[in-house]
């Protein structure tokens, strides 16, 4: 029963991990499709390499979520918590991506650890849900907005006197780049979260002990599946990301993939700090339509995105406990 327990929580893992890559390919194409820097599908294509590449770049966003927000639970019970943590975390995935809506994959993950952590009894780290989730899931946005805003005037007072059509055709070859590193920034920070739960699974399971490195298989099978659900592509995402926002061309692409793949790698290596990638590009894209002119960004639906940023974390903690309650009273 524990070995089955595991198995079916490993898979329920990487079925996260494939949702996860779905919903969250726009981030890093959306803006490059847009601009017809490059078409759909050679765009999934570079995007599903890089997320595979980008998921053996690091370890310490990993160590973050299966060590630094909730205590491992023990047992049949302490598997269970995490099967439902992933329950909460997919259903929201589905009903964001059924309605188009750019939220976060790593926040429903989160929301759901907590509410079924809550519900099962086990400890929360509150200190590091603050410090790790909380705190950057406000402030990455902030950042991604002004550095967005800074980048595209820096860009725009560069080539204030170069010719319009040859600067926009160069930015077009310079979004291939800029998409590769979002892309990257992307499966270094997605990838290690499901890499976090399947450690914790394994660690309640006594395959493997507290504090040990994360087995090469266990990569393998993340970085895999989130690439596989990246190619698969998030159509409805990409088009609230790539038109709705604001109309984006070239050189506004260029500087928002550019700031968000650097706020991703900062926030990776130097913090080890789990942030959205959905809330840097989202807002990355903001700051950068701004520089056009405020009104030229389309303010309602930022504010229906927003609202939808807000809302993740609670209503996945909320399915994840009633997913528990569920699985608790029909198996253990």
């Amino acid at each position: 029963m524990d070995t089955f327990a595991l198995v079916v929580t490993i898979a329920v893992a990487l079925g996260f991990t494939y949702t996860n890559g779905f919903h969250d390919s726009a981030n890093a194409i959306a803006t490059s499709v847009s601009t017809r820097a490059l078409t759909p599908r050679a765009a999934l294509a570079m995007a599903s390499a890089m997320n595979m590449l980008g998921a053996f770049l690091g370890s310490g966003v990993a160590k973050t979520v299966s060590e630094g927000l909730i205590e491992t639970p023990q047992g049949s019970s302490g598997m269970a918590i995490l099967f439902a943590a992933l329950v909460g975390a997919i259903t929201w995935n589905l009903i964001t991506w059924y309605f188009g809506l750019p939220s976060s994959s790593s926040h429903a993950l989160f929301g759901g650890m907590v509410g079924a952590a809550l519900a099962g009894g086990t400890k929360v780290y509150w200190s590091g849900v603050l410090d790790k989730v909380v705190i950057p899931m406000f402030v990455s946005p902030v950042v991604g907005l002004l550095v967005g805003y800074l980048v595209m005037t820096a860009i725009l007072w560069m080539f204030r006197r170069a010719n319009p059509s040859k600067t926009k055709r160069g930015f077009r070859i310079a979004q291939t780049v800029s998409a590769a590193g979002m892309a990257l920034g992307h499966g270094l920070q997605d990838a290690q979260k499901t890499m976090g739960i399947v450690v914790m699974a394994l660690v309640i399971a006594d395959v493997q002990n507290f504090g040990d490195p994360i087995p090469v298989w266990v990569k393998i099978a993340c970085a895999v599946t989130l690439s596989l659900g990246t190619y698969a592509g998030g159509w409805r995402i990409m088009r609230t990301l790539g038109r709705k926002i604001i109309e984006l061309d070239p050189p506004q692409g260029f500087a928002a993939e550019t700031t968000g793949a650097s706020i991703m790698f900062a926030t990776a290596y130097i913090f080890k700090a789990p942030v959205s990638t959905t809330h840097v590009i989202t807002s990355a894209i903001m700051g950068v339509g701004a520089t056009k002119r405020v009104k030229a960004v389309r303010w309602g639906i930022a504010k229906n995105i927003v609202m939808g940023w807000f809302i993740t974390m609670p209503a996945a903690a909320l399915v994840a406990a009633a997913g528990y309650w569920v699985v608790y009273l029909a198996f253990l």
